[in-house]
């Protein structure tokens, strides 16, 4: 598709938007106070709790993602761009059998219709050429737990099963643990462990321990509806990866309020990594990180949270090739850090401006038994960019999301100019403290003597029509500086609308 073409795919999408706000807004208009359940409102409640101990709903997203670059890092190589709609539709249900414990499902499938030839490994041609068109993938069961809450009448929740953590160690952005399944993207977030949370609150202490247990293979533990597993007559896994290696760990953090107005954190974390059979690019490992966060609000108008950690340990990773360490284990020494300071008008408007900043160590290319490559574990997600994240599977042994190797500040400005509508701008410059990539798999196309990676701009317009209808406009670009080779320009648009029963 074109650009011009994007563009009016993206513009159509958004008049359908304020189309409906209208109509929304004028059934809306003269109301009033907050009157009861409409008619149809109160037949929707009905539906979704058919039984006292039953409720149940559902959701349909559907995004068009057009990028250009983040890939391939410069339009000189064949697929630079990519052009899809995601459309992933959910079903839940959440039963009620004792006063409190609850049985948690949730099923989930999000197929793909690719307008250019897809960048996705799994969607090729018997020949390995990639492929256009719809790619059906499967159906999972993303949500299966059972949660008990107040346990011997103390303020003790304990879930058993698979998960959404999201971000057992209460920090601000979701930082090292959030998402377990990042070779699926953003269809879905889940952990398969227990989770065991205390809240005391005599000393204003809240504990929280977590058992993590995660497979490479869609369908290892439950199985998918529709396949998901295969592999080439080499032995080469060809299905869908949740991950790329197994994985295992604990995690256990503890957050005290007794100070006014301010949070202390503290956690630590084990990861033990195990590769599976035929994927080239998992590792072994043995991650310890130890860390903490303090956050605040010291007056009506300021806001801040600063996160640290250090990791030590272990790892086998056959996808380093500076140095040469003929897959060998290597001792880890690696840390990170990110805040955040915020100024809020408390106006009309809700505006509020940010400085943010954060650091992610690099492997030193001239220690040959140091890994100092910081591993943000199960946080590979998009937690500051969407786009940015592709640009690291050429240098990152082709794991998106592996983030690190980063330096980055710069503000953030947020408002609100309508009730249920926000807009958000962020520059970050953005640095590399290493200048040679390790991992990379296309070391060509890195400059492998310069250390700014470039300018970074996103703006984001979000609006919420009513409780059953939202939608989102992104835009994100980054201009390469001279850590790159070719120094091109990388750009992301998304269009997305969200239906919700």
């Amino acid at each position: 598709m074109t650009t011009k073409a994007q563009a009016l795919s993206i513009l159509t999408l958004a008049a359908t938007l304020l189309s409906i706000q209208g109509q929304t807004a004028q059934t809306a208009a003269g109301s009033g106070a907050a009157p009861p359940l409409s008619s149809t409102e109160q037949l929707i409640y009905d539906i979704k709790n058919p039984f006292p101990w039953l409720s149940w709903g559902g959701d349909l997203r559907i995004r068009n993602e057009y990028f250009d670059n983040a890939l391939s890092l410069s339009s000189r190589y064949a697929g630079h761009s990519q052009d899809y709609f995601r459309l992933r539709g959910r079903v839940w249900a959440t039963g009620k059998i004792l006063t409190n414990v609850t049985i948690n499902t949730r099923l989930s499938a999000e197929p793909r219709d690719f307008m250019e030839p897809a960048y996705s490994g799994t969607f090729r041609s018997p020949t390995g050429t990639p492929r256009e068109g719809m790619e059906w993938r499967y159906g999972i069961l993303d949500v299966a737990n059972v949660k008990m809450a107040n346990l011997f009448d103390q303020p003790l929740t304990v879930t058993l099963g698979r998960q959404d953590v999201m971000d057992v160690l209460n920090m601000r952005n979701g930082w090292l643990v959030f998402d377990g399944t990042p070779g699926d993207g953003s269809w879905t977030f889940f952990m398969d462990g227990a989770r065991a949370a205390f809240d005391a609150k005599a000393i204003k202490t809240k504990f929280d321990v977590s058992y993590i247990s995660m497979h490479a293979y869609a369908g290892e533990v439950i199985p998918t509806i529709g396949n998901s597993r295969s592999f080439s007559p080499e032995g080469a896994y060809t299905g869908y990866l949740l991950t790329e290696q197994d994985e295992q760990g604990a995690v256990l953090s503890v957050a005290n309020n007794s100070i006014e107005d301010m949070t202390l954190g503290g956690f630590f974390i084990y990861k033990n990594d195990t590769k599976v059979q035929g994927v080239a690019i998992g590792d072994n490992a043995d991650i310890y990180t130890v860390g903490g966060s303090i956050s605040g609000t010291p007056s009506k108008h300021w806001q801040y949270w600063v996160e640290g950690a250090y990791q030590c340990g272990s790892k086998e990773d056959p996808t380093v090739d500076t140095p040469q360490v003929a897959n060998g284990w290597r001792t880890i020494s690696a840390y990170g850090a990110n805040a955040r300071l915020t100024y809020l008008f408390n106006d009309r408007f809700n505006n509020q401006l940010s400085l943010v900043g954060e650091f992610l160590s690099g492997d030193d290319p001239n220690s040959l038994g140091t890994d100092e490559m910081f591993d943000v574990l199960w946080a590979r997600w998009p937690r500051w960019s969407e786009m940015y994240i592709y640009s690291y599977a050429l240098e990152t042994s082709g794991k998106v999301a592996q983030v690190n190797n980063v330096g980055r500040f710069g503000p953030m400005w947020t408002f609100s100019p309508m009730k249920g509508m926000s807009f958000s701008a962020m520059y970050n410059a953005l640095f590399a403290p290493e200048s040679v990539p390790t991992r990379a798999m296309a070391a060509g196309r890195f400059s492998q003597d310069g250390n700014f990676r470039g300018h970074y701009l996103q703006t984001v317009l979000r609006h919420k029509f009513s409780e059953h209808f939202s939608g989102h406009l992104w835009a994100e670009w980054v201009w390469e500086g001279d850590y790159y080779k070719q120094q091109d320009i990388m750009s992301w648009l998304r269009a997305e609308i969200l239906l919700t029963f």
